[in-house]
Protein backbone atom coordinates (compact mmCIF):
# COMPACT_ATOMS: atom_id res chain seq x y z
CA UNK A 1 0.00 0.00 0.00
CA UNK A 2 1.37 3.49 -0.92
CA UNK A 3 2.12 5.47 2.35
CA UNK A 4 -0.74 8.12 1.30
CA UNK A 5 -3.38 4.50 1.29
CA UNK A 6 -1.63 4.14 4.29
CA UNK A 7 -2.08 6.93 6.50
CA UNK A 8 -5.47 7.56 5.03
CA UNK A 9 -7.02 4.11 5.87
CA UNK A 10 -5.14 3.76 9.12
CA UNK A 11 -6.44 6.70 11.07
CA UNK A 12 -8.12 6.09 14.20
CA UNK A 13 -11.50 6.67 13.20
CA UNK A 14 -11.78 6.01 8.86
CA UNK A 15 -15.19 7.14 8.57
CA UNK A 16 -14.34 10.39 9.88
CA UNK A 17 -13.01 10.75 5.86
CA UNK A 18 -16.37 10.85 4.96
CA UNK A 19 -18.45 14.35 5.72
CA UNK A 20 -21.74 14.36 8.34
CA UNK A 21 -24.78 12.91 5.94
CA UNK A 22 -27.10 15.92 4.67
CA UNK A 23 -24.55 17.18 1.80
CA UNK A 24 -24.67 14.26 -0.99
CA UNK A 25 -22.19 16.50 -3.40
CA UNK A 26 -19.72 16.75 -0.72
CA UNK A 27 -20.62 13.12 0.16
CA UNK A 28 -19.54 11.99 -2.89
CA UNK A 29 -16.69 14.53 -3.86
CA UNK A 30 -15.23 13.04 -0.77
CA UNK A 31 -15.08 9.25 -1.13
CA UNK A 32 -13.95 9.67 -4.29
CA UNK A 33 -10.75 11.05 -3.01
CA UNK A 34 -10.19 8.14 -1.06
CA UNK A 35 -7.44 5.87 -2.13
CA UNK A 36 -8.17 2.39 -3.67
CA UNK A 37 -6.66 -0.82 -3.03
CA UNK A 38 -4.36 -2.91 -4.82
CA UNK A 39 -5.00 -7.02 -4.67
CA UNK A 40 -2.61 -7.30 -1.95
CA UNK A 41 -3.66 -4.58 0.27
CA UNK A 42 -7.44 -5.98 -0.45
CA UNK A 43 -5.95 -9.40 -0.05
CA UNK A 44 -4.24 -8.89 3.71
CA UNK A 45 -6.76 -6.57 4.88
CA UNK A 46 -9.93 -9.48 4.17
CA UNK A 47 -7.39 -12.04 5.56
CA UNK A 48 -7.27 -9.86 9.17
CA UNK A 49 -10.97 -9.35 8.92
CA UNK A 50 -11.85 -13.37 8.83
CA UNK A 51 -8.71 -14.53 11.02
CA UNK A 52 -8.52 -11.59 13.87
CA UNK A 53 -12.17 -10.11 13.30
CA UNK A 54 -10.86 -6.62 12.65
CA UNK A 55 -12.81 -4.00 12.70
CA UNK A 56 -9.98 -1.21 11.15
CA UNK A 57 -9.29 -3.49 8.40
CA UNK A 58 -13.20 -3.84 7.58
CA UNK A 59 -13.87 -0.21 7.83
CA UNK A 60 -11.02 0.04 4.92
CA UNK A 61 -12.35 -2.47 2.88
CA UNK A 62 -16.05 -0.82 3.08
CA UNK A 63 -14.33 2.74 2.54
CA UNK A 64 -12.30 1.66 -0.71
CA UNK A 65 -15.73 0.54 -1.93
CA UNK A 66 -17.98 3.53 -1.19
CA UNK A 67 -17.50 4.88 -4.57
CA UNK A 68 -18.69 1.67 -6.36
CA UNK A 69 -21.66 2.00 -4.54
CA UNK A 70 -22.37 5.55 -5.56
CA UNK A 71 -22.04 4.64 -9.20
CA UNK A 72 -24.12 1.06 -9.05
CA UNK A 73 -27.62 3.95 -7.54
CA UNK A 74 -27.33 5.70 -10.28
CA UNK A 75 -28.59 2.94 -12.40
CA UNK A 76 -31.59 3.23 -10.17
CA UNK A 77 -32.34 7.04 -10.21
CA UNK A 78 -35.29 6.52 -12.94
CA UNK A 79 -37.56 4.84 -9.73
CA UNK A 80 -38.13 7.83 -8.44
CA UNK A 81 -36.39 7.15 -5.20
CA UNK A 82 -33.97 9.40 -3.56
CA UNK A 83 -30.46 8.74 -5.04
CA UNK A 84 -29.04 9.21 -0.72
CA UNK A 85 -31.85 6.39 -0.01
CA UNK A 86 -30.41 4.48 -2.24
CA UNK A 87 -26.65 4.95 -1.83
CA UNK A 88 -27.58 4.04 1.92
CA UNK A 89 -29.04 0.87 0.89
CA UNK A 90 -26.14 0.00 -1.20
CA UNK A 91 -23.95 0.57 1.45
CA UNK A 92 -25.46 -2.20 3.19
CA UNK A 93 -24.92 -4.47 1.38
CA UNK A 94 -21.50 -3.79 0.85
CA UNK A 95 -20.89 -4.10 4.08
CA UNK A 96 -22.73 -7.92 4.06
CA UNK A 97 -20.69 -8.25 1.30
CA UNK A 98 -17.69 -7.17 3.02
CA UNK A 99 -18.74 -9.52 6.05
CA UNK A 100 -18.68 -12.40 4.01
CA UNK A 101 -16.05 -12.11 1.38
CA UNK A 102 -13.45 -14.75 1.57
CA UNK A 103 -10.11 -13.95 -0.28
CA UNK A 104 -9.02 -17.25 -0.89
CA UNK A 105 -11.17 -17.98 -3.59
CA UNK A 106 -8.98 -15.39 -5.99
CA UNK A 107 -11.70 -13.05 -6.55
CA UNK A 108 -11.70 -9.40 -6.36
CA UNK A 109 -14.00 -7.67 -3.64
CA UNK A 110 -15.35 -5.24 -6.46
CA UNK A 111 -16.95 -8.33 -8.43
CA UNK A 112 -18.09 -9.98 -5.35
CA UNK A 113 -19.80 -6.97 -3.52
CA UNK A 114 -21.62 -6.29 -6.84
CA UNK A 115 -24.43 -8.98 -6.44
CA UNK A 116 -25.02 -7.50 -2.34
CA UNK A 117 -24.90 -4.01 -3.42
CA UNK A 118 -27.72 -4.22 -6.05
CA UNK A 119 -29.31 -7.28 -3.96
CA UNK A 120 -29.87 -4.70 -0.85
CA UNK A 121 -31.33 -1.77 -3.71
CA UNK A 122 -33.31 -3.61 -5.08
CA UNK A 123 -34.96 -4.72 -1.85
CA UNK A 124 -35.38 -1.23 -0.90
CA UNK A 125 -37.31 -0.02 -4.60
CA UNK A 126 -39.78 -3.36 -4.10
CA UNK A 127 -40.78 -2.09 -0.95
CA UNK A 128 -40.67 1.50 -1.70
CA UNK A 129 -41.60 1.86 -5.09
CA UNK A 130 -45.67 1.28 -4.48
CA UNK A 131 -47.18 1.08 -1.47
CA UNK A 132 -48.32 -2.42 -2.64
CA UNK A 133 -45.60 -4.73 -3.50
CA UNK A 134 -45.51 -5.19 -6.99
CA UNK A 135 -43.07 -8.34 -7.05
CA UNK A 136 -42.41 -11.22 -5.02
CA UNK A 137 -41.55 -14.41 -6.50
CA UNK A 138 -37.29 -14.50 -8.23
CA UNK A 139 -39.29 -14.13 -11.59
CA UNK A 140 -41.40 -11.34 -10.98
CA UNK A 141 -38.53 -9.44 -9.17
CA UNK A 142 -36.28 -9.95 -12.35
CA UNK A 143 -39.32 -8.97 -14.92
CA UNK A 144 -39.38 -6.16 -12.81
CA UNK A 145 -36.09 -4.71 -13.09
CA UNK A 146 -35.77 -5.58 -16.82
CA UNK A 147 -39.50 -4.83 -18.36
CA UNK A 148 -38.55 -1.18 -18.24
CA UNK A 149 -35.40 -1.54 -19.89
CA UNK A 150 -36.36 -3.67 -22.47
CA UNK A 151 -40.12 -2.26 -23.09
CA UNK A 152 -37.60 1.40 -23.47
CA UNK A 153 -35.66 -0.36 -26.46
CA UNK A 154 -38.51 -1.76 -28.01
CA UNK A 155 -40.11 1.75 -28.60
CA UNK A 156 -37.08 2.87 -29.71
CA UNK A 157 -37.23 0.37 -32.42
CA UNK A 158 -40.81 1.18 -33.11
CA UNK A 159 -39.89 4.62 -33.67
CA UNK A 160 -39.88 4.50 -37.43
CA UNK A 161 -43.66 3.14 -37.58
CA UNK A 162 -46.59 4.98 -37.63
CA UNK A 163 -47.82 3.37 -34.62
CA UNK A 164 -47.41 5.27 -31.13
CA UNK A 165 -48.57 2.90 -28.14
CA UNK A 166 -48.26 3.39 -24.04
CA UNK A 167 -47.96 -0.26 -23.97
CA UNK A 168 -46.24 -3.26 -25.72
CA UNK A 169 -47.71 -4.84 -28.68
CA UNK A 170 -48.39 -9.18 -28.57
CA UNK A 171 -45.37 -9.64 -30.46
CA UNK A 172 -42.98 -7.31 -28.40
CA UNK A 173 -45.00 -8.74 -25.19
CA UNK A 174 -44.07 -12.29 -26.55
CA UNK A 175 -40.76 -11.34 -26.93
CA UNK A 176 -39.69 -10.38 -23.69
CA UNK A 177 -40.99 -13.63 -22.33
CA UNK A 178 -39.29 -15.14 -24.45
CA UNK A 179 -35.71 -13.28 -23.66
CA UNK A 180 -36.68 -13.21 -19.74
CA UNK A 181 -38.16 -16.82 -19.61
CA UNK A 182 -41.36 -16.08 -17.97
CA UNK A 183 -45.53 -16.31 -19.34
CA UNK A 184 -46.79 -13.64 -21.63
CA UNK A 185 -49.72 -13.24 -19.41
CA UNK A 186 -46.86 -12.13 -16.79
CA UNK A 187 -45.37 -9.54 -18.98
CA UNK A 188 -49.09 -8.43 -19.69
CA UNK A 189 -49.57 -8.21 -15.79
CA UNK A 190 -46.01 -6.83 -14.68
CA UNK A 191 -46.94 -3.74 -16.94
CA UNK A 192 -49.88 -2.94 -15.72
CA UNK A 193 -48.79 -2.68 -12.41
CA UNK A 194 -45.86 -0.78 -13.28
CA UNK A 195 -48.27 1.43 -15.47
CA UNK A 196 -50.95 2.07 -12.54
CA UNK A 197 -50.36 3.95 -9.55
CA UNK A 198 -51.46 4.06 -5.94
CA UNK A 199 -54.84 5.16 -4.89
CA UNK A 200 -56.16 6.53 -1.62
CA UNK A 201 -58.79 4.36 -0.27
CA UNK A 202 -60.27 7.20 1.31
CA UNK A 203 -61.07 11.10 -0.26
CA UNK A 204 -57.84 13.51 0.46
CA UNK A 205 -60.12 16.00 0.17
CA UNK A 206 -62.16 18.17 2.44
CA UNK A 207 -64.75 19.23 -0.59
CA UNK A 208 -67.45 16.04 0.28
CA UNK A 209 -65.86 13.86 -2.52
CA UNK A 210 -65.99 10.60 -0.03
CA UNK A 211 -69.00 9.35 -2.31
CA UNK A 212 -66.41 8.80 -5.30
CA UNK A 213 -63.25 7.49 -3.06
CA UNK A 214 -62.32 3.68 -3.80
CA UNK A 215 -63.67 3.23 0.28
CA UNK A 216 -67.45 4.25 -0.63
CA UNK A 217 -67.60 1.65 -3.63
CA UNK A 218 -65.29 -1.23 -2.31
CA UNK A 219 -66.34 -1.69 1.36
CA UNK A 220 -68.56 -4.94 2.13
CA UNK A 221 -70.94 -4.51 4.65
CA UNK A 222 -72.39 -7.52 4.41
CA UNK A 223 -71.35 -8.10 8.07
CA UNK A 224 -71.57 -5.13 9.09
CA UNK A 225 -73.77 -5.43 12.76
CA UNK A 226 -76.64 -2.97 11.94
CA UNK A 227 -76.84 -4.78 8.33
CA UNK A 228 -77.22 -8.01 9.45
CA UNK A 229 -79.98 -7.01 12.17
CA UNK A 230 -81.71 -5.50 8.95
CA UNK A 231 -81.29 -8.54 7.22
CA UNK A 232 -82.28 -10.99 10.04
CA UNK A 233 -85.47 -8.72 10.60
CA UNK A 234 -86.29 -8.49 7.11
CA UNK A 235 -86.28 -12.59 6.34
CA UNK A 236 -88.77 -12.35 9.23
CA UNK A 237 -91.00 -10.32 8.26
CA UNK A 238 -91.09 -11.91 4.59
CA UNK A 239 -91.64 -15.41 6.21
CA UNK A 240 -92.76 -15.98 9.54
CA UNK A 241 -93.98 -12.45 9.67
CA UNK A 242 -96.50 -12.30 6.39
CA UNK A 243 -98.06 -15.75 7.95
CA UNK A 244 -98.67 -14.15 11.19
CA UNK A 245 -100.37 -11.02 9.14
CA UNK A 246 -102.59 -13.04 6.94
CA UNK A 247 -103.75 -14.62 10.00
CA UNK A 248 -105.78 -11.40 11.17
CA UNK A 249 -107.04 -11.19 8.02
CA UNK A 250 -111.14 -12.79 7.38
CA UNK A 251 -110.93 -15.54 4.42
CA UNK A 252 -112.37 -13.12 1.75
CA UNK A 253 -109.47 -10.44 2.40
CA UNK A 254 -106.95 -13.33 2.84
CA UNK A 255 -107.74 -14.94 -0.16
CA UNK A 256 -108.07 -11.68 -2.13
CA UNK A 257 -104.18 -10.41 -0.57
CA UNK A 258 -102.96 -14.40 -1.82
CA UNK A 259 -104.18 -14.18 -4.87
CA UNK A 260 -102.94 -11.12 -5.85
CA UNK A 261 -99.08 -10.91 -4.14
CA UNK A 262 -98.61 -14.22 -2.96
CA UNK A 263 -99.06 -16.80 -5.45
CA UNK A 264 -97.37 -17.97 -8.70
CA UNK A 265 -98.95 -20.20 -11.14
CA UNK A 266 -96.06 -22.24 -13.10
CA UNK A 267 -96.21 -19.60 -16.18
CA UNK A 268 -95.45 -16.91 -13.70
CA UNK A 269 -98.68 -14.97 -14.70
CA UNK A 270 -99.27 -14.48 -10.73
CA UNK A 271 -102.94 -15.43 -9.55
CA UNK A 272 -106.07 -14.10 -10.31
CA UNK A 273 -107.44 -10.45 -11.62
CA UNK A 274 -109.60 -7.42 -9.71
CA UNK A 275 -111.99 -8.64 -12.49
CA UNK A 276 -112.14 -12.43 -11.98
CA UNK A 277 -111.96 -12.12 -8.24
CA UNK A 278 -114.82 -9.51 -8.71
CA UNK A 279 -116.44 -12.45 -10.82
CA UNK A 280 -116.25 -14.85 -8.29
CA UNK A 281 -117.64 -12.92 -5.53
CA UNK A 282 -120.99 -10.97 -7.39
CA UNK A 283 -119.31 -7.44 -6.61
CA UNK A 284 -117.50 -5.02 -8.93
CA UNK A 285 -113.45 -4.39 -9.64
CA UNK A 286 -113.57 -1.46 -7.55
CA UNK A 287 -115.04 -3.24 -4.45
CA UNK A 288 -112.13 -6.35 -4.38
CA UNK A 289 -109.82 -3.20 -4.59
CA UNK A 290 -111.24 -1.70 -1.64
CA UNK A 291 -111.04 -4.84 0.46
CA UNK A 292 -107.34 -5.37 -0.95
CA UNK A 293 -106.22 -1.87 0.48
CA UNK A 294 -107.66 -2.50 3.53
CA UNK A 295 -106.94 -5.98 4.33
CA UNK A 296 -102.90 -4.63 3.40
CA UNK A 297 -103.12 -1.93 5.31
CA UNK A 298 -104.12 -4.34 8.55
CA UNK A 299 -101.13 -6.31 7.90
CA UNK A 300 -98.83 -3.30 7.79
CA UNK A 301 -100.25 -2.03 10.86
CA UNK A 302 -99.75 -6.16 12.45
CA UNK A 303 -96.08 -6.18 11.02
CA UNK A 304 -95.17 -2.99 11.85
CA UNK A 305 -94.07 -3.72 15.77
CA UNK A 306 -92.56 -6.27 14.46
CA UNK A 307 -89.56 -4.15 12.63
CA UNK A 308 -86.33 -3.35 14.49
Amino acid sequence: MTTTATNALSVRDPWSLVPPLGNLDAYISSINRLPLLTQEEETRLATQLREHDDLKAASALVMSHLRLVVSVSRNYLGYGLPHGDLIQEGNIGLMKAVKRFDPTQGVRLVSYAMHWIKAEIHEYILKNWRMVKVATTKSQRKLFFNLRSMKSRLKEEAADTDVHRNTLTRDQVERVARDLNVKPEEVLEMETRMSGGDVAMESQNDDGEEAYAPIAYLADDRDEPTRVIENAAHDRLAGVGIGEALETLDPRSRRIVEERYLKVNDDSSGGMTLHELAAEYGVSAERIRQIEVAALKKMRKTLEPQRV
